[in-house]
């Protein structure tokens, strides 16, 4: 078996093991040219807010963006153990319908469009719908746009996403993770 690129990146996360290289590569890539807006301070409490007594304090531009990677990587695992795919939470009694039922590795629901007009435009412009089953689709099959997604959700709000509101991924966020994250960058 070849050796990963990865080190810090590697580490694992809860009993959920460790991300595969291929997700790493995705996330890479996605951080290189992601809207630096994603990233930028915003008025809310959001994401950084909630984490900044594990990985604060911030330093720069760069830095805030690898932080949010390395939230997105832990995160990944909590959420599906990176698996893009990843359908319904068969344990919340609300994924009942299109709109409650989670999607992809970061386990979004549709519903959760309502905390910013921003996400309902990026998905209605992406997917080409903001209905719940293509919600769904595009949360397991675009990458991309599933990365993006979680990023501004979590700028917006930690409410909607319980790992990260409850701070279960906080001892799993690795300030070395940041530091390789910055460099890949």
């Amino acid at each position: 078996m070849p050796s990963s690129k990865y080190t810090a990146l590697k580490q694992h996360v809860l009993n959920r093991g460790v991300p595969s290289d291929d997700f790493l590569d995705e996330l890479v890539a996605w951080g290189k040219t992601a809207s630096e807006d994603i990233f930028a301070p915003n008025e809310y409490s959001d994401v950084y807010s909630s984490i900044y007594n594990t990985l604060g304090p911030w330093q720069t531009g760069t830095h805030r963006r690898a932080v949010m990677l390395e939230v997105m990587r832990v995160l990944g695992g909590f959420e599906s153990s990176w698996h893009w795919n990843e359908g319904v939470d068969t344990t919340n009694a609300t994924s009942v319908t299109p709109d409650t039922i989670e999607a992809g590795l970061w386990q979004v629901s549709a519903n959760s469009m309502n905390f910013g007009p921003e996400l309902k435009s990026l998905v209605k412009r992406v997917a080409g719908a903001t209905d719940g089953d293509t919600f769904q689709k595009a949360m397991k099959t675009d990458h991309p746009l599933a990365m993006e997604y979680i990023a501004r959700l979590l700028r917006r709000t930690t409410h909607h996403n319980g790992p990260v509101l409850r701070h279960e991924i906080d001892p799993w966020l690795r300030k070395d993770a940041v530091a390789e994250f910055m460099t890949l960058m």
